[in-house]
């Protein structure tokens, strides 16, 4: 059931931010008086269609990993004289280019309606206080300690553990040192620099910024107390239940729920022996762990929350919600700023100063969204801003099989005097093919390396 919901959590999304993609185009064309002939969502045969009144054959394809919309044109086919002046060819350069800019925008104005929706309805989060920090690491002689707060990095201010870890990235791909304000529980505030003079690339690999780093955020001790045994777990099997108290795991203790997790995640496929008080009694259970992949690592998991998975005080939470207007412009910065992290991103990449193994494929993205879809629709909606963002800033690449190339056809074009030669454009969508299935290849290995590892 778990691949299923994936699945179809993955379908639903890449069909909202496609129909919303191509919805741009389709609009613009329209408006730009070009023939649309067909609006299609996915590839290949079509498994739904029909004509609209406006001519245009709108359609459901077998391959549900994209879509188009086919416009009027010469350079395709023979057009009838008298539609001659609906073709896109004939339209001038700045109405194509209109209309190709049209798609990627629609998506950075679908990522900006989406955070609207979460900022006016509420978007829980943690404050970004320390917890455990390494000796001898960059954040111990940083002086970060245990209860610090970070409230702001460089100029930014941070609220929440979310904001930190980006702007942390954003900072990392500067190369310089990284300043931050905190504050600690009496309240007073002082200055702090993280000086990253090692291999910064091997921080931007993903999950290990903040233990490259040398602190994890804080969270509070909760006892090892099972509060809810998940169904078909492997301690459902087992007969553990709700109540039980776990004392020890392979005849050593655990003091807390966090050191149950950090005795079985690292031993996935193990039978281990689970010291159990029941009642007042003391039982030995025997567990096969379940090993489960957790991004790139397999883990061990049985099946078990803890009583008190919500211990955290209400100190530490935090609430961004804004009435319409505000929640509008903070939306507008939350998509702007994500795009331009996105574009910093993949530039480092492409430079070698940020880890390809961030790249992800269609695997890691369908995990994404069922997990997602399975918190609830505000989760999911989050998922699918951060995917619309992707898709304005890649759409916008100067590759040619991509908008951003297409673009550059038409800006050559209007240097040039003329269209360029279909040798010229040949060879460009021939490069650009390339560099997609570079790109893909990694984001393919990527994921398998993450499902087999």
């Amino acid at each position: 059931m778990t691949i299923v919901t994936y699945v179809l959590a993955f379908l639903v999304a890449i069909g909202v931010l496609v129909a919303v993609h191509e919805y741009g185009h389709f609009w613009m064309a329209r408006r730009m008086g070009i023939r649309v002939l067909r609006f299609s969502i996915g590839f290949g045969k079509a498994l739904w269609s029909r004509r609209g009144a406006d001519g245009t054959e709108y359609a459901v394809a077998a391959i549900p990993l994209g879509g188009y919309v086919k416009l009027l044109d010469e350079r395709e086919g023979p057009v009838d004289p008298a539609l001659a002046s609906l073709a896109y060819n004939r339209k001038p350069v700045w109405a194509r280019i209109l209309v190709l800019l049209a798609g990627p925008l629609a998506n950075f104005l679908f990522a900006v309606l989406a955070y609207w929706v979460l900022f006016v309805a509420g978007v829980p989060a943690l404050k970004p206080v320390v917890g455990e920090v390494a000796p001898d690491s960059i954040a111990a002689r940083a002086g970060l300690r245990s209860g610090d707060e970070i409230v702001a990095i460089g100029s930014q201010e941070t609220g929440t553990r979310e904001a930190v870890v980006l702007e942390l990235l954003d900072e990392l791909m500067d190369g310089r040192e990284i300043a931050l304000r905190v504050r600690d529980a009496a309240g007073d505030t002082r200055q702090a620099a993280l000086d990253v003079d090692g291999d910064r690339h091997a921080l931007t690999e993903p999950g290990a910024l903040l233990s490259g780093l040398g602190f994890d955020f804080w969270y509070p001790v909760v006892p090892a107390r099972v509060g809810k045994v998940m169904p078909g777990s492997p301690a459902e099997r087992a007969g553990l239940r709700e109540g039980d108290e776990i004392r020890a795991v392979g005849g050593a203790p655990v003091a807390d729920f966090n050191a149950l997790v950090a005795t079985v995640q690292p031993r996935p496929g193990a039978r281990l022996e689970f010291t159990v008080e029941r009642d007042g009694q003391t039982l030995s259970v025997p567990i096969l762990v379940e090993a489960q992949r957790d991004g790139e690592r397999l883990v061990g998991r049985i099946g078990v929350q803890p009583a008190s998975p919500a211990g955290l005080p209400e100190g530490m939470r935090t609430l961004e919600r804004y009435g319409p207007l505000g929640a509008l412009v903070r939306a507008t910065d939350k998509t702007w700023d994500m795009s331009v992290l996105t574009v910093r991103m993949l530039w480092n990449v492409a430079t070698g100063d940020v880890s390809v193994k961030n790249l992800s494929g269609p695997i890691n993205i369908a995990e994404y969204a069922g997990f997602s879809a399975r918190q609830g629709i505000l989760a999911f909606l989050s998922f699918l801003a951060i995917v619309s963002v992707s898709l304005f800033v890649l759409n916008l690449l100067p590759i040619p099989i991509l908008d951003g190339g297409q673009i550059l056809y038409q800006l050559a074009e209007l240097a040039k005097g003329s269209p360029l030669s279909d040798r010229a454009q040949a060879v460009g969508q021939q490069i650009g093919l390339l560099v997609l299935l570079v790109l893909m290849s990694f984001a393919f290995y990527n994921d398998l390396s993450r499902l087999f590892s």
